[in-house]
């Protein structure tokens, strides 16, 4: 949930559904300067509903990175981080819910080969200090790994059928989610975080809007995904284990601005259709 919501809360009580709550980025500064404010929004949005919703991690931030739109609140997540802490402690929740926050490929320099994952040196002193505090609080980063994003970036480099779980083996790799991941975790070992565990935290592939975005691609790759990710192969860095991901997304964002491949990464439409069957089992 990318923002506290009422409604949204309130159905979610008594359904054993644990899940992700964000900070938005535009809260970030006044929670980073204000105790008091962090205090306020995690009695409001969290321990309002916490003997019925189930909350897992709270996410300072999504996406926060020194050299985009997003450079603005660079100086305010690990603060936020360190102030919502503080307010679930005092709450006594801070066994039960992990602070973390959002980050994702953009970050990384070095992605290839994955044993030689880097942060880009700009990004270095923002996350060192946030995966100390991971370290500190025995908490996972989250991060949003993306093999379509790679794939269309780079097509003659990323074969479609390794980004769809469905290519030959590269090395080690039997696929680019693998790959991604475990360039995240040899970038977040580098900066001290070797005990620090990643949960994917989005991933997903458009339906429509744009190169191999299309309907089967988009059950193709949720599909092997979840088969992947449930199972206990883990990466071959993180081997023997399921891997923590959320899909991206529920439904289809048909207003989100931006590319047209944006507005189709639903498994449903705006009107609740599936769109292809997928299952969990």
């Amino acid at each position: 949930m990318y923002a506290p919501d009422g409604a949204t809360l309130n159905a979610l009580k008594g359904s054993n559904i644990e899940f992700v709550l964000d900070v938005p980025n535009a809260n970030l500064q006044s929670l980073s300067a204000d105790y008091s404010a962090a205090v306020q929004w995690v009695q409001n949005n969290v321990v309002a509903y916490s003997s019925d919703v189930k909350f897992r991690y709270i996410s300072v931030g999504n996406e926060v990175d020194p050299n985009t739109d997003a450079a603005q609140y660079v100086n305010y997540v690990l603060p936020a981080m360190q102030n919502v802490y503080k307010a679930l402690e005092a709450a006594n929740l801070q066994g039960q819910i992990k602070v973390s926050t959002a980050a994702y490929m953009g970050l990384i320099g070095v992605s290839y080969p994955p044993a030689n994952g880097a942060f880009k040196d700009n990004v270095k002193s923002f996350i060192q200090p946030i995966i100390s505090f991971l370290v500190q609080n025995n908490a996972p980063l989250l991060a949003n790994i993306y093999p379509y994003f790679a794939r269309i970036g780079d097509p003659s480099s990323v074969p479609l059928d390794y980004a769809l779980f469905t290519g030959q083996p590269n090395g080690a790799y039997t696929n680019l989610f693998d790959a991604m991941l475990d360039a995240f975790y040899s970038a977040v070992e580098s900066e001290g975080g070797s005990n620090v565990e990643i949960v994917v935290s989005e991933s997903g592939w458009p339906s429509a809007g744009g190169a191999d975005a299309s309907v089967a691609n988009a059950q193709t790759y949720y599909s092997n995904l979840i088969s992947h990710v449930k199972g206990t192969a883990g990466t071959p860095k993180r081997p023997g284990k399921a891997i923590e991901t959320y899909l991206f997304a529920m439904f289809d964002e048909d207003e989100k601005p931006g590319a047209e491949t944006e507005k189709h990464f639903g498994l449903f439409t705006p009107d609740k259709q599936p769109k292809y069957p997928l299952t969990f089992n």
